[in-house]
């Protein structure tokens, strides 16, 4: 779904001595001892190549199981329910829903906002072992017209602003998933990617 390779080579230059794989295959995603899932695109399609792949069940047991990372896509797909394309349920692995940024003003740039929100934001972070190493308000890369809303309000590892405080970043036991991509945000976004190279939740 889009940022595949990408990520993939975000994580080889972090990890040089740990195996990268991308796959569609449920036995890799088995096998692996970390998984990621990004994405980009639609939810709709998302959900729809995950089941005609036969991945949910995978998924949902490295999410139970193993340091699993989500991104962009990734983290949406991660909750029980998105806005997009008049309702798609997701993987129900964390509670909340996905909505749409609605119309708004912008009160940095005073000016409505623009949909999709794309550009460098700061992310506000929370207290999270995949944290360490990067400075308070760092620069993320983000892309997207919708954000997360968790049930939970303790699952919130990190927030940004765009025209309101929106949820970047959520997290419970071994499960970190982020709005931003962090394969584009520099040396914060790698920082990122080493630390859950090297997570042991």
């Amino acid at each position: 779904m889009g940022n595949l390779r990408s990520v993939a080579k975000a994580l080889e230059q972090i990890a040089p001595a740990q195996r990268i794989r991308i796959s569609q295959h449920a036995r890799d995603i088995d096998r692996a001892d970390r998984v990621v899932l990004p994405g980009q695109g639609a939810m709709a399609a998302c959900m729809r190549s995950l089941w005609e792949c036969d991945l949910v069940e995978s998924l949902l047991k490295a999410a139970s199981s193993r340091p699993f990372l989500g991104i962009c896509l990734g983290p949406q797909a991660l909750l029980e329910f998105s806005e997009e394309n008049q309702g798609v349920r997701g993987l129900g692995v964390l509670p909340g829903r996905v909505r749409h940024f609605a119309s708004g003003f912008d009160r940095v740039q005073s000016a409505p906002l623009k949909i999709p929100h794309m550009g460098w934001n700061r992310v506000h972070q929370r207290s999270h072992p995949l944290w360490q190493g990067i400075a308070a308000n760092s620069w993320f890369y983000f892309v997207h017209s919708y954000y997360l809303d968790p049930a939970d309000a303790t699952l919130v590892t990190g927030t940004a602003d765009y025209g309101f405080e929106f949820t970047a970043a959520i997290g419970r036991e071994n499960v970190f998933a982020v709005q931003f991509h962090p394969e584009k945000s520099a040396a914060p976004g790698l920082q990122l990617l080493a630390n859950f190279s090297t997570w042991s939740p």
